[in-house]
């Protein structure tokens, strides 16, 4: 099947991470101008093969600048059609039981993950509205959907927050037949997931756990990323998307 998208312009945040930055090469080789939001920038090379993206930098959390970047590349453009927001940190070491997390971790998790979103919407959701056209995009986790006895709590609540979030823009805003669905990712094999390269075995045991034997590439979110942009969904939305390779269908 192939892909239409009625927009021109988006923005991608955490854009440099493995995620975004395939959510960033798709959209730019469907002629899309790409603003990539990260506080790590992309490899130079990057962004010569891939002419439709322009690099950020910036802090997520500082509203201000991000602000300056989104209303320059929209005054160039003249639309700001498609957000897809893939922010998001997983401290494994700091990220622990509510019990005992440190309160400064717990809120800066939920600036990053939650605040965050909120942001992206004051600034684009009303760029959006003038062109009575929008989709966006944003990315949870599985973590959202269940408890741990070994837990990121702060992770799981914010992400779980982003659902409640996404289908109130959902429902807010379809009058202006601007979009919003979300993404749960399982596991996927990101810059994020650090800990498989030091225990390989580790990933391999996860990967025994799931149905289609195999954690997730950044493709996968990508592939289903884009489509929720697309035209071919354009009666899709305050949905969440669940790609975890089976793991959740699990008993």
């Amino acid at each position: 099947m192939k892909l239409n998208f009625k927009g021109k312009s988006a923005v991608i945040t955490g854009a440099s991470g493995g995620m975004g930055l395939e959510i960033s090469k798709r959209l730019s080789e469907n002629n899309i101008s790409v603003l990539m939001l990260d506080l790590q920038s992309p490899k130079k090379d990057f962004l010569k093969k891939n002419k439709n993206c322009v690099f950020k930098k910036v802090d997520v959390t500082n509203f201000n600048k991000m602000k300056s970047h989104i209303d320059t590349f929209y005054k160039k453009h003249k639309s700001l059609d498609y957000l897809v927001n893939t922010t998001g940190v997983l401290w494994f070491d700091k990220d622990v039981s509510a019990v005992d997390i440190n309160s400064n971790i717990w809120d800066k998790v939920f600036e990053i993950n939650l605040k965050s979103m909120m942001y992206l919407s004051k600034i684009i959701v009303p760029k959006m509205k003038k062109n009575k056209f929008g989709s966006m995009v944003h990315l949870s986790s599985v973590d959202a959907l269940s408890g741990d006895d070994k837990p990121q709590d702060a992770y799981g609540a914010s992400k779980a927050a982003m659902i409640r979030l996404s289908k109130s823009f959902a429902i807010q805003f379809a009058p202006n037949n601007i979009r919003s669905n979300i993404i749960l990712p399982g596991p996927i094999e990101t810059g994020m997931q650090i800990r498989w390269k030091k225990n390989p075995k580790a990933k391999k045991n996860l990967e025994k756990f799931i149905p289609l034997n195999r954690v997730g590439r950044p493709e996968d979110i990508s592939n289903a990323s884009v489509f929720l942009l697309s035209d071919q969904a354009n009666y899709i939305t305050g949905t969440e998307l669940i790609v975890d390779g089976g793991i959740t269908s699990k008993p």
